[in-house]
């Protein structure tokens, strides 16, 4: 069972991500000219940075989540030789103790790796990694579904799988566009609170999170919260009894135990409108927090979630 210090840490490294957002791209994909190399070397502008991937990599390290779920999806994952300590899908991925918030340079050198991916990065890990002449790429948290297939494209390019990424962004497409397509018109009349943690945590519509939901249509209580423009305000339980939300997203399903029986045995809750017509999502924590392949699992639980509300 998650403990809460993996909430805490996860929190944290949403908002240190959202933060390297504001002076730099979320993610610089591969050019268009070099997604279409069939072979290496291979050179990509990533972040500011020319990055060469000489050979097709067969030791990679993923130190993002999301990443390892890219890489799996596009069927790299044989050329994975580790992940980070919070990369727990899918499950034959190569958990190790590395981490991704606190990476060790002589723990990932010892390795060997042709290839290092990164989400964000921390105490000049980017730098030294380049200085042990091995390629890295940073994918900063997505803003957008374009982030994420730009994401997508450029891990694509850099493994040698652009076949098999393009494959993917056009499935991933298709699913998503199904899936809304089953909405019903008064989706955007409904507002709705997504919850990270049971601290309160949430994220507004400026977060890649808000923008799925903004796909949907639905009005996110929090972009009036106090913080909001951090992108992750921490609510307090009068704000949200008074915004009284059509639907209550709970994405601390995982970490912290939260259910629809616990939301409403809060001080108030018990008559919240999402409460009292059954109207609470339970999530899969990691769904709902990661920006790769399985957003098309958070997009279609989303518009369940508006669907059941629109048959009461």
């Amino acid at each position: 069972m998650f403990k809460k210090i993996h909430v805490v840490v996860a929190v944290s490294a949403l908002l240190l991500t959202a933060c390297g957002q504001t002076t730099a791209t979320s993610t610089e994909s591969a050019s268009p000219s070099a997604a279409a190399v069939a072979s290496f070397p291979v050179t990509i502008e990533n972040n500011g940075a020319s990055v060469t991937i000489a050979e097709q990599p067969d030791a990679i390290i993923s130190l993002s989540p999301t990443a390892t779920e890219i890489l799996f999806a596009i069927d790299a994952g044989s050329q994975v030789i580790a992940v980070d300590d919070q990369s727990n899908f899918p499950a034959e991925a190569p958990i190790s103790e590395l981490s991704g918030f606190t990476p060790n340079l002589e723990s990932i050198v010892a390795l060997s790796p042709d290839l290092v991916v990164v989400s964000f990065d921390v105490d000049g890990i980017v730098a030294a990694l380049t200085a042990a002449n091995i390629p890295v790429i940073v994918q900063y948290a997505a803003a957008s579904l374009d982030d994420t297939y730009l994401q997508i494209a450029e891990l694509g390019t850099v493994t040698g799988k652009t076949p098999q990424s393009q494959e993917l962004i056009s499935s991933m497409q298709s699913e998503i566009a199904a899936a809304i397509a089953t909405l019903p018109a008064n989706a955007s009349e409904l507002t709705y609170y997504h919850e990270l943690d049971n601290t309160l945590y949430s994220v507004t519509s400026a977060t890649f999170i808000g923008s799925v939901y903004a796909l949907a249509g639905l009005t996110n209580i929090a972009d009036a919260a106090t913080g909001a423009e951090s992108g992750y305000p921490q609510l307090s339980p009068e704000f949200i009894v008074s915004a009284d939300p059509a639907i209550v997203f709970l994405a601390d399903t995982k970490c912290c135990g939260q259910t629809a029986q616990t939301l409403a045995q809060r001080p108030g809750f018990a008559k919240l409108t999402a409460v009292t017509t059954g109207s609470v999502v339970e999530l899969d924590d990691d769904v709902a927090s990661r920006w790769g392949p399985r957003t098309v699992d958070f997009v279609k639980a989303i518009v369940d979630g508006v669907l059941a509300v629109s048959s009461k």
